[in-house]
């Protein structure tokens, strides 16, 4: 039962005038007793197709007006050109085969309604059905883009000869503090689910000198902000030899290689969502400025935001420093006491570590959080103690300062986020199949 030609194909004009065979869902239906008008998708778009009684005999046109929406069908018929059906198609019928039958006691529960009420955005009731909510159009775009958004961070680093590689999920420790930490048995021992690729990719760092990965990461975070996800998808990248300088232009190459990708390749979808295609072009060309941690706090703090020198910058002060961005800012040089451990001293003031965030405009915040990492032993060991974090469960990374340690960076992108900014989607959930959060772990 193989596909052999899609709707996106037809509405293309490869099949003008031609006897085809549709596989697909029916999406709409209405009509009367002498005519039906069926919608018919697949996964490249959707056609209008018709039928008439007198045309099709009895038989078919009862069965084709039985075919309940969602309804799994084969639908043979002519293409003719029609500029006044979507598409510029339409196909007429002159027979169908009902695959897989929708229930008329249990109709499609995703309705033009629940749509509306969703008014774009999430409901409980559109979260609890996600497994049919993916076979709509919005849901189906959203994973279009995604996938495009992947294939563009896979591209950016196989172009620059970086080697995709592997870390575990189950770990010993922390990396982006304990506090988040999701906590598992592990035959009798604590283990904990990764928060990030970052310690491993290290350890490997020696070895390959230019690694990257997209891969999973687990958050314990009970925020219910737009942005925040308990489990989450990373692509992070580590470059032995790297000043903070060089991971963030490595940073802003793929950002700006994401969107231009985007408008390649999914400029319809994008345009479908009401997104500029003007706006992703200028955050494709346009070069991101830099600006320090010290400067955004003289900002914010202008604008009458309490914030005090040393605070890290949350969501609703990013939110309210990226309002005057016309394209994603890094902010560099954090104090020492608002990062993790890795993070290594400025050389010139050791107060300040060499690190940065990039911030997306239009109140999205921080995609990508990285720098330079400490690099040797010494150092390492003094930030641990520093933080009053026993070196136990880290050895294995402290080795690999002690054999041979070089300078060496990286960064950790929120694909999740990017894919939701460069969408305009209204919350992180939309943009990933099935999103978990503190409240959700079904379906």
């Amino acid at each position: 039962m193989a596909k052999d030609i899609w709707i996106g194909d037809v509405q293309n004009g490869d099949h003008d005038g031609k006897e085809v065979e549709l596989k697909g869902w029916v999406k709409r239906t209405r009509g009367s007793n002498k005519i039906r008008f069926v919608v018919l998708r697949d996964s490249t778009g959707t056609i209008q197709c018709v039928a008439k009684r007198d045309a099709v005999g009895d038989e078919q046109f009862e069965a084709i007006a039985s075919a309940l929406i969602e309804s799994s069908v084969i639908i043979n018929g002519t293409v003719n050109v029609d500029e006044r059906s979507e598409g510029g198609h339409e196909l007429v019928v002159s027979s169908i085969e009902i695959i897989g039958p929708v229930d008329p006691e249990r109709p499609f529960p995703i309705t033009e309604s629940a749509m509306k009420a969703a008014d774009g955005g999430e409901t409980e009731f559109l979260l609890d059905n996600r497994h049919l909510y993916l076979r709509t159009g919005r849901m189906t775009t959203m994973l279009k883009m995604r996938s495009s958004v992947f294939g563009a961070i896979h591209g950016y680093f196989r172009d620059l000869d970086f080697i995709e590689y592997q870390a575990p999920n189950f770990v010993a420790g922390a990396v982006e503090g304990g506090s988040t930490l999701f906590e598992v048995p592990y035959f009798g021992r604590k283990a904990y689910l990764t928060q990030s690729w970052q310690l491993y990719a290290e350890a490997a760092m020696p070895a390959l000198e230019r690694l990257y990965t997209i891969a999973p990461s687990f958050r314990a975070e009970k925020s219910r902000t737009r942005r925040h996800l308990t489990e989450f998808w990373h692509a992070e990248m580590e470059i032995a030899w790297a000043t903070n300088d060089e991971v963030m232009t490595h940073g802003e190459g793929v950002v700006r290689h994401i969107a231009a990708t985007l408008l390649d390749e999914r400029s319809t979808e994008l345009e479908s969502l009401g997104r500029d295609l003007e706006l992703i072009a200028r955050y494709a060309d346009t070069p991101f400025p830099r600006m320090r941690y010290d400067e955004a706090v003289e900002i914010l703090q202008a604008k009458g935001v309490d914030v005090s020198w040393g605070q890290d910058l949350d969501y609703s002060k990013e939110k309210i420093l990226t309002q005057d961005f016309d394209v994603p800012h890094f902010l560099t040089h954090y104090p020492k006491i608002a990062k993790p451990f890795y993070h290594r001293e400025d050389p010139t003031d050791d107060k300040y570590v060499l690190c940065h965030d990039l911030l997306a405009p239009e109140g999205y915040g921080e995609i990508i959080g990285g720098g330079e990492r400490t690099w040797s032993e010494e150092e390492i060991l003094a930030r641990l103690a520093e933080e009053g974090t026993s070196p136990e469960a880290y050895q294995f990374y402290i080795d690999t300062r002690s054999y041979g340690g070089v300078p060496h960076g990286g960064f950790g992108l929120g694909v999740d986020r990017v894919c939701s900014w460069l969408s305009g989607a209204d919350h992180i959930r939309e943009v990933i199949p099935f999103p978990r959060d503190s409240r959700r772990v079904t379906p």
